[in-house]
């Protein structure tokens, strides 16, 4: 047996249709499923009616867990993808149709997430959308103190009061990379380049909105409805501006979160079921939808970060703070395959057509292997 691949049920029992993540037949690639063996055609496509959330399978203290072959994945195929993790070290698990597949490294390690975080921000502005305390519409300008400022230039370049929380989210609203009080590169809605002071204002934003810290919002929204522990997870106080906003306590999107690849790959779970945990709704399921395909609002806008905007360039390939596979950029995995992602190669994989949730987290992968390892996932789907 491989370390950390599972094989405790009997592989008898095979696998007919997964419980699925409530998304329609409609909303399929129609092109994608035509162009699969009909065997494994007709399983995705089965897999997209919707089973009860009281038939669908959830983790407890401990997921529960299956072989490869109990939920339609090919054994030595899942054996080699899991492999390739483990022999890169750090942690990580293989989820399908709710129930544990494989995994390696210790799963209650907690490691910086870094960017990983934006994608956990991205679930509390769909909870802040929920609860009527703001739209993705909504201007920054008037409802955070002193938006883009500093520096002063902003203020003088007349852009501020069109930035949208829309443009904020799709890294299109033109702020530089610096997590602090970064400059204005271009103008809001005309160009895309990868920022975390960007996303931080919508951090600052909902410290406003909420009235409360977002680690405490995170505990009482997310964590607390998903059994999971305060303790798993750890918001470090602000790096980069001031430790407080109207007297509560400051956090950043861009990056500062630390956790474990066990309640990664829970929130990718909930990801896949569309908000929802068990019987309780966390996130408006049009607005996971929504964060975890590309921005269609960036079609209209040009590339401009040097660094990310080569031979496939990231614009297309961004949502709502969440990455997404929508250009077809990972040749072996389905388009609507999206992750949150992190220096040092932290990522939370989604893929709502395979019914698929992988995480992991520790030392950087090479360039192109954490793409790779998404394809040998997806390509394990029998």
């Amino acid at each position: 047996m491989q370390p950390g691949l599972l094989l405790t049920i009997s592989e008898a029992t095979m696998y007919r249709s997964a419980p699925s993540c409530g998304r329609q037949p409609a909303a399929w690639p129609v092109r994608f499923l035509q162009h699969l063996p009909a065997a494994r055609a007709w399983a995705m496509a089965g897999m997209t009616l919707a089973a009860p959330a009281t038939a669908q399978t959830w983790p407890g203290a401990q997921w529960a867990t299956a072989s490869p072959a109990a939920v339609g994945m090919d054994p030595a195929k899942t054996a080699t993808a899991l492999k390739y993790g483990r022999v890169r070290a750090g942690s990580g698990n293989l989820i399908r149709a709710g129930k544990r597949i494989g995994y390696w490294g210790n799963q209650g390690t907690k490691y910086q997430l870094r960017s990983t975080t934006k994608s956990i921000g991205s679930i509390l502005i769909g909870i802040a959308i929920r609860e009527r305390r703001i739209t993705l519409d909504n201007l920054l300008a008037g409802r955070v103190p002193n938006f883009g400022v500093p520096p002063t230039a902003n203020r003088a370049k007349g852009w501020l009061d069109g930035i949208t929380v829309r443009q904020l989210a799709t890294q299109s609203a033109g702020f530089n990379k610096t997590g602090g009080f970064g400059p204005l590169l271009f103008k809001p809605g005309t160009g895309w380049y990868y920022s975390d002071g960007g996303p931080n204002w919508i951090a600052d934003l909902l410290t406003v909105k909420f009235g409360q810290d977002l680690q405490t919002v995170l505990r009482s929204r997310v964590l607390a409805p998903m059994g999971i522990r305060n303790d798993q997870i750890v918001w470090r106080q602000n790096a980069y501006r001031p430790h407080t906003l109207n007297g509560i306590e400051r956090r950043e999107f861009g990056s500062g979160i630390s956790t474990n690849v066990d309640v990664m790959a829970r929130l990718g779970l909930l990801l896949l079921r569309d908000g929802a945990w068990r019987t309780k709704r966390i996130v408006p399921a049009d607005y996971v939808t929504e964060a975890g395909r590309h921005a269609s609002s960036l079609d209209k806008v040009k590339c401009l970060d040097p660094g990310l905007c080569g031979t496939f360039p990231r614009s297309k390939q961004y949502g709502l703070l969440f990455w997404t596979n929508t250009d077809g950029h990972i040749r072996d995995a389905p388009r609507d395959a999206y992750w949150a992602a992190g220096q040092g190669t932290s990522f939370i994989l989604v893929i709502p057509s395979l019914d698929i949730v992988a995480a992991r987290a520790g030392p950087e992968w090479k360039d192109g292997e954490a793409e790779h390892y998404v394809g040998l996932v997806a390509q394990a789907v029998q």
